[in-house]
């Protein structure tokens, strides 16, 4: 019974960092998608595809399916925002729809 528990646990416990690693990863990709978008003469939607190939490389395309790209200011800087929305692993990667959203932003380079 014992084993058991302990068996639980460690599955718990693997989850739980395959779920953070899932989250770092799509984060990061969502802030490199950003700064990639950001640079001078680029566009909104290179940073969706820069964002996408990265998730797909490191995870999985499904991961990648709803990336959106927008434009703002903080404090009167224009910034470039990538929010990502996938599904957050519960069992092995198989879990709950577009309940992982996380955002990467970017100050947008200006050429003068």
């Amino acid at each position: 019974m014992v084993g058991v528990l302990l068996t639980v646990l460690a599955l718990a416990v693997v989850q739980l960092a395959l779920a953070l690693h899932v989250r770092n990863t799509v984060l990061d990709a969502a802030a490199e998608g950003a700064r990639y978008a950001a640079l001078a003469g680029s566009s909104e939607a290179a940073g969706i595809s820069r964002t996408r190939e990265l998730i797909g490389a490191a995870i999985s395309a499904e991961y990648a399916d709803e990336v959106v790209a927008g434009l703002g200011s903080v404090g009167g800087v224009p910034m470039v925002s990538v929010t990502v929305r996938a599904p957050l692993p519960v069992i092995g990667l198989l879990g709950v729809e577009h309940a992982l959203e996380v955002t990467g932003h970017a100050a947008l380079e200006v050429v003068e």
